[in-house]
């Protein structure tokens, strides 16, 4: 065998058995993109001189703190709760690996309801664990009952919901979500990624009743900083605690930490934008729902997913071949013909509907 077989029979079998994670984009001429959930508004023009002014006076020859407590006391205070119990991360994603490392061993049993985000099945196989599926309903909700009886029947270390949920935007009602958090001795992880754009109100309402919850958040969506990496959780001190001592110190650079914090500072910008992709996504769904044969899943996101009348992989392609991508979502075994569609700005929205229009005629 040769040195590199014989150093590469060493990666974990857990590893080697995933692929990595990736977005395929069709070749060819893109100039609407509405496929990763983005939001379609960047930075203005006078913070980014603002961030680029403080930038200037930091000195790239220091570390930044070993963790960002002065962010974390800031989202603490937006959000309304204790400091103590703010991990922040670069991003989302590699906050779930944290949660990972700190609740995921061999054959530990983790309840996925499906359809969701495939990441979350990637973490728990590469660590080992167990994935319990649970099948939606015929809505693509997830089974709230299905998820009670995967718990009695497993016990597992750990329930993920997201909600709303990415791939559907379809939410689970926060009765429902008190009920799973009563039934579990286990973490329940509740991904709101897109809470911002929702209805129905945050478990965080609730948050102080129940110490195995713990709430995944981003600045991705809402706030428009998907190029910047950054995201949060907020649970009891105790459990953060526990987090803590896996996380890696100076995860959080400084330039990510400036622009956050110059952005919470402008909350009404965030909430005109909130209210525009709100009106945005409703005028999407609206527009789809006209079409004669088209199911389309009224989420509470910044998204929207839909099945056309036909073959959904031959419009992705005729949608790209006309200069829009989206998402094809035939990978998830529930969503085999669905294509989604983030919520853009007027006129991107209005260039999607005219592709689509003339690609199914």
């Amino acid at each position: 065998m040769s040195k590199l077989g014989e150093v590469l029979v060493r990666v974990r079998p857990e590893v080697r058995e995933q692929h990595p994670y990736k977005v395929g984009v069709p070749t060819g001429d893109i100039s609407v993109k509405l496929n990763q959930n983005e939001s379609p508004f960047d930075l203005p023009e006078a913070l980014k001189d603002a961030v680029f002014a403080g930038w200037k006076e930091i000195a790239f020859n220091r570390y930044p703190s070993e963790q960002p407590y002065d962010l974390a006391e800031l989202i603490a205070s937006n959000v309304g709760w204790d400091p103590e119990g703010i991990i922040i991360g670069n991003g989302s994603n590699e906050l779930t690996y944290s949660l990972g490392l700190t609740f995921i061993a061999t054959r530990t049993s983790v309840v996925l309801p499906r359809p969701m985000f495939s990441f979350y099945e990637r973490v728990v196989h590469i660590f080992g664990g167990e994935v319990i599926p649970v099948a939606p309903l015929q809505s693509l909700g997830f089974d709230t009952e299905g998820i009670l009886t995967a718990i009695k029947k497993t016990g597992p270390s750990m329930v993920v919901i997201t909600s709303p949920n990415n791939p559907t935007g379809l939410v689970v009602p926060l009765a429902e979500l008190r009920t799973i958090a009563d039934a579990t001795a286990g973490l329940v992880l509740i991904d709101e990624a897109y809470i911002e754009f929702a209805d129905e109100p945050s478990m965080l309402t609730l948050l102080s009743h129940y110490p195995n919850v713990i709430l995944l958040r981003t600045f991705s969506k809402a706030f428009g900083l998907a190029g910047s990496r950054l995201g949060y959780l907020i649970g009891h001190p105790a459990l953060m605690g526990e987090i803590m001592k896996i996380r890696p110190p100076f995860m959080i650079d400084r330039f990510t930490a400036s622009v956050t914090k110059l952005l919470l500072d402008h909350s009404q910008l965030i909430q005109d934008r909130l209210e525009l992709i709100r009106s945005s996504t409703k005028g999407l769904i609206d527009a789809l729902k006209e079409i004669e044969g088209m199911r389309v899943l009224a989420g509470q996101a910044n998204f929207v997913t839909f099945r056309p009348p036909s073959d959904g992989q031959k419009l992705f392609s005729a949608l790209a071949e006309r200069g829009v991508l989206v998402r094809n979502m035939s990978g998830y075994p529930e969503l085999r013909g669905f294509l989604r569609v983030s919520a853009g700005a007027p006129a991107e929205n209005r260039r999607f509907l005219k592709a689509l229009t003339d690609a199914m005629l």
